[in-house]
């Protein structure tokens, strides 16, 4: 596999979509064509993902209506994993074996905003890698959450789907706080600054 470097090399960066739009809210279409195409698709994620300093991006938040997404993300243990999964499966513990974690989230289509959402501290998400090849992922701690979030991502839903009503107030609350920093077309723009009461820009 092509390291997180190679694969920034080969990408270009595109505009993040929104939760306002459409193809936020639908059901992917399964990967079945394996090529230079799908390959250029994922290292522009990656080069996406990065400028938009995240740690997953499914298919969708290129605007593209396909079950696929990236990840460079740390475990509980804070080392750093990348790969690519098409066709994702996620399965999650039950019974006594689930424990959920309680931590901020937020979401690189709706920029700013976090809240603390609950989620099972471990999963396995299975599929194909970008030459079609079977792979199987563990993850714990963030990286759990991540393979968990990108899949809802392929499937319509958006964390903020999993939020109490008063919570998603708070969230939408604190997006439209923060909506002035981030050009339409973030990030191939970057985020703008916030200014303190000093004058001195501040990264948010």
């Amino acid at each position: 596999m092509p390291t997180v470097r190679d694969w920034n090399a080969m990408g270009n960066v595109r505009r993040i979509t929104t939760w306002d739009e459409p193809v936020m809210h639908t059901e992917t279409q399964p990967v079945r064509e394996f090529g230079d195409e799908l390959r250029q698709l994922v290292a522009d994620m990656f080069a996406t993902m990065a400028a938009a300093d995240g740690v997953g991006l499914a298919a969708p938040q290129v605007g593209v209506d396909l079950a696929l997404f990236v990840y460079h993300c740390p475990d509980e243990d804070d080392r750093f994993q990348h790969g690519v999964v098409c066709n994702p499966v996620v399965e999650l513990p039950e019974g006594d074996e689930r424990n959920f974690d309680a931590s901020q989230e937020g979401c690189l289509s709706w920029p700013g905003a976090y809240q603390l959402l609950s989620r099972p501290d471990y999963a396995i998400c299975s599929g194909q890698d970008e030459n079609g090849a079977p792979v199987v992922v563990r993850g714990t701690g963030l990286l759990a959450r991540c393979l968990q979030h990108e899949t809802d991502h392929l499937h319509g839903t958006v964390f903020g789907d999993r939020l109490s009503a008063r919570s998603r107030r708070k969230l939408n609350a604190e997006r439209e706080s923060k909506r002035h920093l981030y050009p339409a077309d973030w990030p191939i723009h970057p985020k703008g600054r916030e200014t303190g009461d000093n004058g001195t820009g501040t990264d948010n």
